[in-house]
């Protein structure tokens, strides 16, 4: 850089995103769905131990243990994302899988097209960036609503871009 010289900051994206899986359990809830399944369990169990068949006992444990797992394989699952970002020239859609692993698809906003799968019933079923022959499905996680909702913003922002407009 030439004496004097101020770096030029980053241009700010025209459009970013992160889609994540909806998850309606919080903490609480799950906490909550937690004690109740305990609570039933125990109750069975206490039941059937005064019956004398105290080897049923053990199952039900194995079901609240069970029911955790579950709920904690979901939760495991819900960290993986999809960031979608459009700036700078280039379409970026960069996924990020529950264990971490990261892979980015760059493609020219130019020449990329937004593929809008509908059904009439159900709404937007499917969304997909294509260019040069390729398809990259985005948001497979996503409700229909959202799928709409975002199809609608990722569009406008491809749209704006081609023409030379900046995004408000």
């Amino acid at each position: 850089m030439p004496d004097g010289a101020q770096p030029q900051p980053a241009a700010r994206p025209e459009f970013h995103a992160v889609l994540t899986p909806h998850r309606s359990l919080g903490p609480n809830g799950f906490l909550f769905v937690m004690a109740l399944v305990g609570a039933v369990c125990f109750v069975g169990g206490a039941a059937f131990m005064a019956m004398g068949a105290w080897p049923v006992v053990g199952f039900f444990g194995l079901d609240v243990l069970i029911v955790w797992a579950a709920f904690r394989a979901n939760y495991r699952a819900a960290r993986a994302y999809e960031e979608i970002r459009l700036g700078d020239g280039a379409l970026l859609i960069r996924r990020v899988t529950a264990s971490g692993k990261a892979s980015e698809i760059r493609l020219d906003p130019y020449w990329a097209r937004l593929v809008v799968d509908r059904v009439e019933d159900e709404g937007v079923v499917g969304l997909a960036l294509t260019s040069h022959g390729q398809r990259h499905d985005i948001g497979a996680f996503l409700d229909p609503e959202a799928r709409e909702s975002f199809a609608r913003a990722l569009g406008a922002a491809l749209g704006a871009v081609r023409s030379g407009r900046a995004l408000a």
